[in-house]
């Protein structure tokens, strides 16, 4: 039978311990059980995982970029290997579905690999002189030791995108990864151990998540922060790097309008956006939650969206033939079931779900509201659950008005054939738009918000360019 580990802290290439020893209790979210403990780190363990990232830092950006895409490369075919057993332990800690645990795991692996031949094409550029004899030189280099922070809902993706731009670049990291599900992040990292990572050069920690961002943001080692997660804290931490001068790549909030032309062909949007809004239990920070859809197709694509809503199973995510698992924890069922009781007040109507299933685990029907007023807070705050808001509007202008009112800026949807549509579409404001299909969060692809939703990218060419000083270099030679 297979059985939880306890999680370690990992400093200077040695799992152990926290100083004091003491402990948090993980939950499974299906049944709410206590199912091991994961290692709280004190003030004189990241101090440890800081000299050690410092030391880390030393070796590793001088090592070749050739190297570091070949341990790279080790560490990603061992996470495939590991691709299974990985994905029990995720979902055991977080709830969803086997096989939504195992394509994160494997996806991970692809974006190892893809960061991994960014390593080898780090490059500077000569820049042609004015006068002769001078050599004018932009050099790219390794930032320093990063503090990175990553949220429960993708315990390895997000860890993913940010270890493998450090590394590929010549960073030391700290991963300050989630309490909730520290598990799957510890096997992440120990397939790079395994590969050969040098001592140091990956650091994992847990415990009071304020404390410890405070305390390794306005560290002097600490030169780079990357953080996924709520808006709030985000704020927060970025005006900490700020005031002490670090760089940050911020990837926060959304609330992604899914937007339905009279065009649209609902056979194709109907089950991609039901399956997408549902993916994790709706905990996914560019779930589409807005539907904005054209007045003449509404009634279709509602009457479509909620019965193939209806039809997905939920339940605990180990078991055959679930399609959705839990919410990670008692906090969201208190959350959603206020934002629906708001709506309702306010004249919304609840067309599929909107209660909690059973009383052991943290299960939350699938639900759809309709007729949902501006002013309610689900409309305006990210709800982070499976719910879909399904309004109507009688233009195009009208549906981009609704999607650009909020300040958040991350992910946005449409479904249209229609070529002026499309063009209309640029004018949504959101760091990613995708058109008549899912097309985000590939290693390739830039990824990342504007506006409220954070900056910078956590995907593609741009991604590595955050973990890297451009340093001019010029020459008068032989003067």
């Amino acid at each position: 039978m297979f059985e939880y580990p306890d999680t370690k802290l990992l400093i200077d290439g040695s799992w152990s311990a926290g100083a004091t020893s003491k402990t948090i209790g993980v939950v499974n979210p299906a049944t709410e059980g206590v199912i091991g403990q994961v290692a709280h780190a004190s003030r004189g363990d990241l101090e440890r995982a800081l000299a050690a990232a410092e030391r880390g830092f030393a070796v590793w950006s001088a090592t070749s970029a050739f190297e570091r895409s070949k341990l790279m490369r080790r560490a990603a075919e061992l996470l495939r290997e590991r691709a299974d057993q990985i994905a029990a332990i995720m979902t055991l800690e977080q709830g969803k579905p086997l096989a939504e645990s195992k394509a994160e795991t494997l996806g991970a692996a692809d974006t190892i690999d893809w960061f991994a031949e960014e390593a080898r094409r780090a490059y500077g550029r000569v820049i042609p002189a004015r006068g002769a004899g001078i050599t004018q030189l932009a050099l790219k280099t390794p930032v320093g030791p990063v503090a990175a922070f990553t949220p429960w809902n993708f315990p390895i993706n997000q860890i993913s995108r940010k270890l493998s731009a450090a590394l590929a670049s010549g960073c030391s990291i700290i991963v300050k990864a989630p309490e909730e599900t520290p598990a799957s992040p510890a096997e992440l990292i120990r397939c790079f151990l395994d590969a050969g990572l040098p001592a140091g050069v990956v650091g994992l920690v847990y415990g009071n998540p304020a404390e410890i961002s405070e305390y390794l943001i306005a560290h002097p080692t600490i030169r780079k922060i990357s953080f996924t997660g709520s808006t709030p804290v985000g704020k927060h931490l970025a005006a900490l790097a700020g005031a002490h001068m670090k760089r940050a790549t911020m990837e926060l909030g959304g609330h992604a309008p899914a937007i339905v032309m009279e065009d649209a062909d609902l056979d194709l949007a109907i089950p991609q956006l039901v399956t997408h809004k549902l993916r994790n239990a709706g905990q996914v920070c560019v779930s589409p939650t807005r539907f904005l859809v054209a007045e003449s197709v509404a009634d279709k694509f509602m009457e479509g969206f909620v019965e193939a809503a209806g039809k997905v199973v939920v339940g605990d995510g180990s078991e055959p033939g679930v399609e959705m698992g839990p919410l990670a924890n008692d906090r969201r069922i208190f959350a959603l079931e206020a934002m629906i009781a708001d709506a309702v007040d306010r004249g919304a109507k609840v067309a599929l779900g909107g209660r909690r299933i059973g009383n052991k685990g943290y299960f939350f029907q699938p639900t759809v509201l309709t007729e949902v007023p501006t002013d309610a807070a689900i409309m305006n705050d990210e709800p982070f659950g499976p719910i879909a808001i399904i309004n109507r509007y009688g233009s195009r202008d009208e549906i981009i008005t609704e999607a650009n009112r909020l300040r958040f800026g991350l992910a946005s949807y449409a479904y249209t054939r229609s070529a002026a549509h499309q063009e209309a579409l640029k004018s949504v404001r959101a760091g990613m738009m995708s058109v008549n299909h899912l097309g985000l969060g590939i290693p390739e692809l830039p990824f990342g918000g504007i506006m409220h939703s954070g900056y910078g990218s956590e995907g593609g060419s741009e991604a590595i360019e955050a973990y890297l000083d451009t340093r001019l270099f010029t020459a008068a030679n032989g003067q």
